[in-house]
């Protein structure tokens, strides 16, 4: 039993292994890149799919480089930033980057499967993160939870707290994240280069 799952109630046989899976972090992380890598290499897309699928992978891009900037893992809990939006930035980064990718790979099994990447992995993530979150910082966390959706922010309530600070350093130091945007721009010029 992993540390994201010691405090679920006990599962065995199957339904353990496939619980394990679903919170299994790196196996989340390692089939993103996988399907990103995939979908750049067989991608067939049409000018029209690549001009409706690049502002889904700039937007999750951008997103998770201004997310990681604010976040400090486990120290304190950011508020402020993408987080006075919705709980995991990084997560609705990725599901825009992965989702983008699915649409200019041109297949009509690339969004379907992505779709199951997101069903899988993601409520097993957003719960791991927010039952950690609350036993780290408590009412905090309650109070912020309550006013802030998990992944997909309330458009009628925008309001995008800026009395934290952004910082680049911190975005490639604890979160790697340029080179993360550097791979996912790579991926985007090879797909561009398969419209002529």
């Amino acid at each position: 039993m992993s540390h994201r799952t010691q405090d679920l109630p006990p599962l065995y046989g199957f339904p353990h292994i496939f619980r394990e899976l679903r919170y299994h972090e790196t196996s989340r992380q390692f089939l993103a890149i996988l399907l990103i890598i995939l979908f750049t290499f067989i991608a067939q897309p049409t000018l029209l799919l690549f001009l409706a699928s690049v502002p889904l992978m700039l937007a999750g891009t951008i997103l998770r480089l201004f997310a990681s900037g604010y976040i400090a893992k486990n120290t304190e809990l950011t508020i402020t930033g993408p987080y006075a939006l919705v709980r995991h930035p990084l997560y609705s980064g990725n599901i825009l980057i992965v989702l983008g990718f699915s649409i200019s790979s041109g297949n009509f099994w690339s969004v379907p499967l992505a779709l199951l990447f997101f069903f899988f992995y993601y409520p097993a993530a957003i719960e791991y993160e927010d039952r950690k979150l609350y036993k780290l910082f408590g009412p905090l966390w309650k109070s912020w939870s309550e006013r802030v959706p998990a992944l997909i922010p309330k458009l009628a309530k925008v309001k995008l707290d800026s009395s934290g600070k952004w910082s680049f350093i911190k975005s490639l130091k604890n979160n790697g994240e340029p080179v993360i945007a550097l791979f996912v721009l790579c991926c985007l010029i090879l797909i561009s280069r398969k419209l002529y």
